[in-house]
């Protein structure tokens, strides 16, 4: 047996460990925010002591940052990718309002979470949520800017316009989730639908704005 094979198995179960707390951790966010969260609690649902968690994390903040990235990791690519397509802006934004009705189905707790602990009481976790969504819209900016209709502007104006598009991104994941959380809702509600269509509208009305925009401040 080779000397580097313990050292891979050990790897793999520090790994599996630890996110199996960052799953527990956001299974208990379900019904609590992280400021009210005990650390005992998300060992216990693991099945390890307490020590075992700082093998991983510091505190629950560094915890919760690790969630923050892990939930909005995979949505930056996604839309990024809808953006860089080169259809029309209404085919661009059905895809999108379909990239963000598809990532509320598929991860409804990392939904939740940030929706919650964007304005928490963890410090760490709402700069952490911050720093993402800035970067998010660094990534949006640099793809709304290579299309023909932001010819002539400034990159300060490409920026505002990512930060609106990441807002309605935002603010419409919320929206999904608090259909899919009421009774008798759910994803083919005709509420889920109107959250679509609203959705679609907006981003529309930003559109129709943004073909007019240059001509507005020259």
């Amino acid at each position: 047996m080779s000397h580097s094979e313990p050292v891979g198995v050990r790897q793999a179960q520090k790994q599996r460990t630890r996110q199996a707390l960052l799953d527990a951790a956001l299974g208990l966010l379900e019904e609590q925010s992280l400021s009210s969260m005990g650390l005992r609690e998300v060992t216990r649902a693991v099945g390890v002591a307490p020590t075992a968690f700082y093998r991983h994390f510091r505190d629950l903040g560094e915890l919760g940052v690790a969630l923050v990235q892990e939930s909005l990791a995979s949505l930056h690519a996604t839309v990024r990718a809808v953006l860089a397509e080169q259809a029309g802006a209404e085919e661009r934004i059905d895809h999108t309002v379909a990239v963000v009705e598809r990532y509320v189905r598929e991860h409804p707790a990392h939904v939740r979470f940030i929706a919650r602990e964007r304005h928490g009481g963890v410090r760490a976790v709402r700069q952490a949520i911050a720093g993402e969504l800035d970067r998010f819209a660094t990534e949006v900016a640099a793809a709304l800017k290579s299309q023909p209709v932001s010819r002539g502007w400034s990159d300060e104006d490409v920026r505002m316009l990512a930060e609106l598009y990441v807002d309605r991104l935002v603010m419409t994941a919320s929206a999904f989730l608090d259909v899919s959380d009421g009774e008798g809702d759910g994803v083919d509600s005709e509420r889920w639908r109107a959250v679509a269509r609203t959705a679609r509208r907006q981003l529309h009305l930003i559109s129709v704005g943004r073909q007019h925009w240059h001509d507005a401040v020259s």
